[in-house]
């Protein structure tokens, strides 16, 4: 296994991160295929024996119980100063106020649950899931510094959000001597290359540290076009970021799997081989359903893609709508919940 730091720090971490929604009882969440506690912890442990110190997960992945297992498998497999443990906050866990998004009373209450759930004194990466309009920057810049000084979290990150959203939440934290940001956690893969425009040279700028979700475009450059999955055809969020752009993802899913033939590798290896060939991408975050998943997400690491291949890859992209960025917006008025 081969890492990195992370942005600017000197906090090491693999150069693969295991994603950990798709952990959790599919009772208490959204998604209908992540793997339960016993399916889990192999996945977990094999990723470990691996070289994989860096796991990333959310308070709101399957209601909490992504924490909760991941928390129990790591206090029986791993040394905590070993390990990178990442949590992210912003949607609401209640439809009710103040049960979500980033003021100050929600970060400090989502902190203190995540790790609760996650049995571990502090966080090594908190992240803000999301943008939240209805709250100023300048308070969760300054909840974030507090947080980071209780000894709660030890570095902070963001995910998906507009450049210039990003910058003004550097620029806040720096001109009020505040901790900035050290991450970003955004939307990477050859079948969604948006962030290329703006996102990637301003982290590359700032010296932030990229670890990008759905490398491989939730499956889609895995397997062959028609071809479906249980995941595929229950994900809400699949359906939504890669809605209207079949015919030019086709191209693409299609030269990922004549290279991947050529070199006598899997095509998710040629996928995460493009991504990692990338100099602004630190780590990865892989989802795992099966631990033939993790094997061939260990194997990108010894792939190379010469320029002609990079080029084949890159040639049938066409632009796409801006997706997987979504706010809390100030007209949005949830009703108290009652006991």
């Amino acid at each position: 296994m081969d890492y990195r730091n992370l942005g600017p720090t000197g906090l090491t971490v693999s150069r693969l991160c295991l994603g950990c929604m798709s952990f959790g009882e599919a009772q208490r969440g959204t998604h209908e295929w992540t793997l339960d506690e016993y399916a889990s912890r192999p996945v977990i442990r094999q990723a470990l024996e691996a070289g994989i110190n860096f796991f990333d997960t959310a308070n709101m992945y399957s209601g909490g119980s992504s924490e909760e297992i991941l928390g129990r498998a790591l206090r029986d497999f791993a040394y905590r100063d070993e390990i990178v443990v990442a949590s992210k906050a912003f949607f609401p866990w209640r439809g009710a106020p103040n049960t979500g998004g980033l003021s100050r009373k929600a970060l400090f209450t989502a902190v203190d649950e995540s790790l609760k759930r996650l049995g571990m004194e502090y966080l090594d990466l908190y992240q803000i899931h999301r943008w939240d309009e209805a709250t100023p920057i300048e308070e969760t810049m300054e909840a974030l510094h507090d947080i980071v000084k209780s000894g709660k979290v030890r570095y902070i990150g963001a995910s998906s959000m507009s450049a210039w959203q990003f910058s003004k939440a550097q620029y806040t934290a720096k001109m009020n001597g505040w901790t900035p940001f050290i991450s970003m956690q955004n939307q990477v893969n050859l079948i969604y290359r948006e962030e290329e425009r703006e996102m990637l040279p301003l982290c590359a700028d700032m010296g932030v540290g990229v670890i990008p979700w759905s490398p491989l475009a939730r499956g889609k450059l895995t397997r062959d076009w028609a071809e479906t999955t249980k995941r595929a055809e229950t994900d809400a969020v699949l359906k939504s970021i890669y809605a209207n752009t079949e015919m030019q993802d086709r191209k693409v899913v299609e030269e990922v799997a004549n290279i991947a033939a050529a070199k006598g590798v899997k095509r998710a290896q040629v996928a995460m081989a493009w991504l990692l060939q990338k100099p602004e991408i630190t780590a990865p975050i892989i989802g795992v359903t099966k631990t033939s998943h993790l094997t061939d997400a260990l194997g990108a690491l010894e792939v190379t893609l010469s320029p002609e291949e990079v080029a084949a890859l890159e040639t049938p992209y066409m632009p796409h709508p801006v997706a997987g960025v979504s706010t809390i917006r100030k007209a949005e008025t949830p009703k108290v919940s009652l006991r």
